[in-house]
């Protein structure tokens, strides 16, 4: 691998894992009350500048299918997420938080990236939804006990 090809590659993060908990929990919650509200304000501007360029309205349509569908974020403030990989810095200098909160047959995925604003991590970008958990997709479907 180059010199310039590593400069590019992710690094791992140095961030405990209250500060992990508190940056997931914390951007989750504001999307959920901002879900059950259907106001995006606050989810706005606790984001960084380069968030604060969605308007309310923006992110109200790109989560509207949330609301429609009533996703309930709420548990994140007691389950105890997962992380898929390390928390990471990414070549732009951001942190990267992928994992999920498992929870029977489905799990809340979360991709969650902050940028570096004054000393503290600010929200740049979230994704969250439900997926099939990694053991309910390997559970046989349909099986039968053999015949004698």
């Amino acid at each position: 691998m180059n010199s310039a090809r590593a400069e590019q590659a992710a690094k791992p993060a140095s961030i405990e894992r209250p500060g992990v908990l508190i940056l997931v929990r914390s951007s989750l919650l504001a999307l959920d009350h901002a879900n059950k509200t259907g106001v995006y304000t606050v989810l706005r501007d606790l984001g960084s500048p380069q968030f604060q360029t969605n308007t309310a309205a923006r992110l109200s349509d790109i989560f509207a299918g949330q609301r429609r569908d009533k996703l309930d974020l709420s548990a994140v403030a007691a389950v105890d997420p997962q992380l898929s990989t390390p928390p990471q810095i990414d070549p732009n200098g951001m942190l990267r938080l992928v994992g999920f909160f498992p929870a029977g047959q489905q799990q809340l995925n979360f991709d969650l990236s902050f940028a570096p604003v004054n000393g503290q991590w600010r929200l740049f970008g979230i994704s969250a939804g439900l997926g099939p958990s990694p053991a309910a997709a390997q559970l046989p479907q349909n099986r039968q006990a053999p015949k004698k």
